[in-house]
């Protein structure tokens, strides 16, 4: 390699490495995670994801009470950003090589947060409150996991884990803003 060469590796043996192995798309000779212990950490995640939304749905159709409007309204536009979250999850786990898991049975068991009804408006907020700490605790650890070994699996679940401390937040404020909400139902 000349000194004026700016990459680490010369040119000619980059292009001589993509060509090899090509049926691995995105996951290059360079990639040095645990592919399949990585795929497994999305997997878990995109289960969380799954069961967020579907608390957070329910939560929506089922809150009721003077102020449950704003309520729900946050809750539904949380449904949505984790479904964001899970397709992105799933889209990652493809180009790894690997199948998004998005059998229904297991899903609880596979997800980290659980899937609690709540019967008021504030035992609704604090289980999302709740599954959100799990999310960001267990999030926080596949980044650590994952480090520098696969900076794009990395850089995604920082994004989210970005998202899921500001839903927390606002579950919070919630929460203070509603602490003796009605019965939901």
């Amino acid at each position: 390699m000349s000194d004026n060469q700016p990459f680490l590796t010369d040119i000619k043996t980059l292009r001589e490495r993509a060509r090899q192995h090509i049926d691995d798309g995105a996951v290059t000779a360079g990639y040095d995670a645990d592919r399949d212990k990585v795929i497994q950490l999305l997997n878990d995640a995109l289960a969380t994801e799954i069961v967020c939304v579907l608390r957070y749905r329910r939560h929506y159709f089922m809150a009721k009470g003077p102020n449950s409007k704003g309520v729900a309204d946050e809750f539904m536009a949380h449904s949505n950003e984790e479904q964001g979250h899970a397709d992105q999850i799933a889209e990652r786990i493809v180009q790894l090589g690997g199948e998004p898991d998005f059998a229904p049975q297991g899903l609880a068991t596979r997800s980290h947060a659980e899937y609690v009804e709540g019967t008021t408006l504030a035992d609704m907020i604090k289980e999302n409150l709740v599954a959100e700490r799990i999310a960001i605790d267990t999030y926080r650890e596949i980044v650590q996991f994952i480090g520098d070994k696969d900076p794009t699996s990395r850089r995604l679940m920082e994004s989210i884990l970005a998202v899921e401390e500001e839903h927390a937040d606002e579950m919070l404020d919630l929460l203070a803003a509603n602490p003796d909400a009605e019965k939901a139902h």
